[in-house]
């Protein structure tokens, strides 16, 4: 199964509660961290809820 590397490049701050939880639900506290999950269809969908946050790559 593919890997995929989550990194926080905007904070949370001044967005909603709900986006702010499934930051730390992925997994991410500070800005610039980086975390690795599995590629899967509910990783999915929390990535694309705060992709305005984010960036996503592809781990090797």
């Amino acid at each position: 199964m593919a890997k995929i590397a989550v990194t926080m490049t905007k904070s949370g701050i001044g967005y909603p509660e709900n986006q702010k939880k499934t930051l730390r639900s992925l997994g991410l506290r500070r800005l610039g961290q980086q975390v690795t999950h599995q590629d899967s269809a509910a990783v999915r969908g929390m990535i694309n809820k705060v992709r305005h946050l984010v960036t996503v790559e592809e781990v090797k």
